[in-house]
């Protein structure tokens, strides 16, 4: 037993979370990111938490890191340049796509420039039919002379996917065997290993977004690795994916694209987790950051997992967990369109120079600086005084930037902002509750990152939500997040197979292959039997449909009777998805799917002793807020979340500081500190 470390990096702040498994103890930080380099503030974070809790390197026993550098590279169009070799014919499926548009009804809106220039984009004679056997012969003497001719492109990384390899991937190890005696330095991803699933188009995007991502993560990991070992750290780090699981560093760089949503994705595991141990099983996630806000549902305490999600308008087909963000953060930069109306977001004023309160040079007016000067947030500094506020930039920049313009005093401008990015932030929860057919008011909304405590309960009353929870260290969720993911991969087989008993024998042939590859990986992780978890699902639709539900296996399929319930759960839920069901009709089996988990100890948080209602040792002052229900600013008294006991009742209206984030609870609200330190605040 020791220590386990969790280090999430965002767009603005880089948290740290250090978890004594001893005395159950949660140790958090939190600094600016360095977005030039983010492992400038994450070696400093790690450096600063173990020096300011007594904590030696080699102590550590568990580490894991939630990163943005593939999200950020493929958004900024800063990864490696790629090739692409494909089967005769189709180099333009990258441009081609799909006949949806990124904006229905805008005619005007582009889809994304490819990310690899056609003149990158060759073509090699071979031919698979759909049932994988061979049509043409791949080509060897062609094959060789294109790798050579890409020499002279200076490439980093190739992509290869053929056409129907997800059935036969014979001819693409071929490619890569010879790719990588010819190019022996270059990053190569086959389709066969990415994604051994149909659909052409998805399978091309997602192995050219892992090949364009590989050397810039590959590289980055790598790093992070050897800078955990300088510090003295004696284990491997793990990095956190898009599925709320975790995966060795080696598996990374293999797999760079299933990091895509690696931060948000932790701060649902965190969530999620923490609401079940203070009894809320449905929850909505609402995890607002600097630059944007994460949302998503849970019910029974299992996050969603799905497929089809897209990065930087590029369809990804490994499952991630299912997260909506919207551009709305307390870096997100208010604005006057053309037509004299206060926008707000999707731009971030980010880290450098971040919001003009900050006193970092920042010029534009943000969220943050509309709480600022409503003094939802405290006027003088943040981060348990470690970092100052500088009021007078933030009233001069509202001015300046929006009042002259609008027409309105700075006071309605700030409230404007306010109103604007709560409205945002609504909107991104009824696209996961209300449009998913959730009614959100039988939910809880658990709010964290450094802004979400701030704006919860308003957002909350707009939605009709009854309850509000504050976890105990808000701000660093995600990092806690990382500590209670277990390991994970998933493993994926197309094979179109309609549900009658007689393909029964067919159809755990696909399955037991799956097992046993989730049984290697397990091994190659030297995961512990006891501890090795695999879960099959089935991607099920009627006969003649286009897309399909994923239907969880409990048990085993051995009977016609096995093979009739599974089938009902599938009716059952595409009723509830779709509103209708038809049992009649055929049902086809498409992907058989196994996720492959190593099951981590889970952090044992700590109950604390009751104290009474009376919450007057935490009280250090008062101030003038403004709060929407009063229309004016009235005076507020302020708390030190630190120094809340459970059984204490706040009665609103109220502000509560700490480290990490800023609570605000409104007027005609009650706010209960719960056993783990959690305000549930009652709207």
């Amino acid at each position: 037993m020791g220590y386990k470390l969790g280090v999430d990096v965002g767009g603005t702040f880089t948290d740290l979370c250090l978890f004594n498994e001893i005395q159950r103890e949660t140790k958090v930080l939190k600094l600016p990111s360095t977005p030039e380099d983010p492992s400038k503030a994450i070696i400093e974070g790690i450096k600063n938490i173990l020096k300011l809790n007594n904590v030696e390197a080699e102590s550590i026993q568990y580490v894991v890191h939630g990163t943005t550098v593939g999200t950020n590279a493929a958004i900024e169009r800063k990864g490696a340049k790629t090739a692409l070799i494909t089967t005769e014919g189709f180099r333009d499926l990258l441009e081609l796509a799909r006949q949806t548009r990124p904006s229905i009804y805008n005619l005007f809106k582009d889809k994304p420039d490819p990310l690899i220039n056609r003149s990158l984009r060759k073509e090699v004679t071979e031919r698979l039919n759909f049932d994988g056997s061979v049509d043409t012969a791949i080509n060897k003497e062609q094959v060789e002379q294109v790798i050579k001719d890409l020499v002279k492109d200076d490439i980093k990384a190739v992509s290869v996917c053929f056409l129907h390899s997800y059935v036969n991937p014979v001819h693409e190890q071929l490619v890569k065997e010879m790719i990588q005696e010819i190019l022996p330095d270059v990053y190569v991803s086959i389709s066969s290993e990415v994604l051994s699933e149909y659909r052409e188009y998805e399978r091309l995007t997602t192995t050219t977004l892992n090949s364009y991502l590989g050397p810039v993560v590959s590289q980055y990991v790598t790093n992070f690795a050897e800078n955990v070992e300088k510090i003295g750290i004696p284990v491997k780090p793990y990095i956190n994916q898009s599925n709320s699981g975790v995966m060795s560093i080696e598996v990374t760089k293999n797999n760079p694209v299933r990091t895509a949503l690696s931060g948000p994705s932790a701060g649902v595991s965190g969530a999620a987790h923490i609401a079940k141990l203070a009894g809320y099983e449905n929850i909505i996630t609402f995890d607002m950051g600097g630059t944007s806000t994460d949302v998503t549902l849970i019910e029974n305490s299992t996050p969603k997992v799905s497929t089809g999600k897209s990065v930087a308008g590029f369809p990804v087909q490994v499952p991630m967990t299912d997260v909506h963000a919207v551009g709305a953060g307390g870096g997100s930069i208010a604005w006057v369109d053309n037509g004299g109306i206060l926008k707000v977001g999707p731009h971030s004023a980010g880290a450098n120079p971040g919001p003009a309160a900050y006193d970092r040079g920042g010029t534009e007016p943000t969220v943050t600086d509309a709480n600022v000067f409503l003094k939802r947030l405290n006027p003088e500094y943040i981060l348990d005084g470690s970092m100052k506020i500088n009021y007078q930039a933030a009233n001069g920049v509202i001015t300046d930037k929006l009042t002259n313009q609008l027409g309105l005093q700075t006071e309605e401008a700030a409230k404007g902002i306010i109103k604007i990015v709560n409205s945002n932030m609504v909107r991104a929860i009824r696209v996961v509750s209300v449009e998913q057919g959730h009614d959100p008011r039988e939910f809880t909304l658990v709010a964290f990152g450094g802004a979400g405590a701030l704006h919860a309960a308003d957002v909350a009353r707009e939605l009709g939500m009854k309850k509000v929870l504050i976890p105990e260290n808000p701000g660093i969720l995600c990092a806690l997040g990382l500590l209670v993911s277990d390991l994970r991969m998933d493993y994926v087989r197309t094979k179109r197979l309609l549900s009658g008993i007689s393909n029964l024998p067919l159809i755990n042939q696909e399955l037991d292959q799956l097992k046993d590859q989730a049984n290697q990986w397990l091994q190659q992780e030297n995961v512990p039997d006891e501890q090795r978890l695999i879960e099959c699902k089935i991607d099920m639709r009627y006969l003649g449909q286009n897309y399909e539900l994923s239907i969880p296996i409990s048990g085993e399929l051995k009977t016609a009777e096995d093979l009739q319930n599974l089938k009902n759960i599938f009716h059952t839920e595409h009723q509830k998805t779709y509103g209708y069901a038809n049992e009649k009709e055929e049902i086809e089996f498409i992907n058989y799917r196994a996720v492959a988990k190593g099951e981590v100890s889970k952090i044992d948080m700590r109950n604390y002793e009751i104290g009474d209602n009376d919450p007057s040792q935490a009280l250090v002052g008062e101030r003038e807020v403004y709060f929407e229900e009063e229309g004016s600013f009235v005076k507020t008294s302020i708390y030190k979340r630190k120094r809340l006991v459970p059984n204490n009742i706040i009665e609103g209206p109220a502000i509560v500081e700490q480290m990490d984030s800023t609570v605000v609870i409104p007027p005609n609200c009650k706010a209960e500190i719960d056993l783990y330190l959690n305000i549930i605040i009652t709207l």
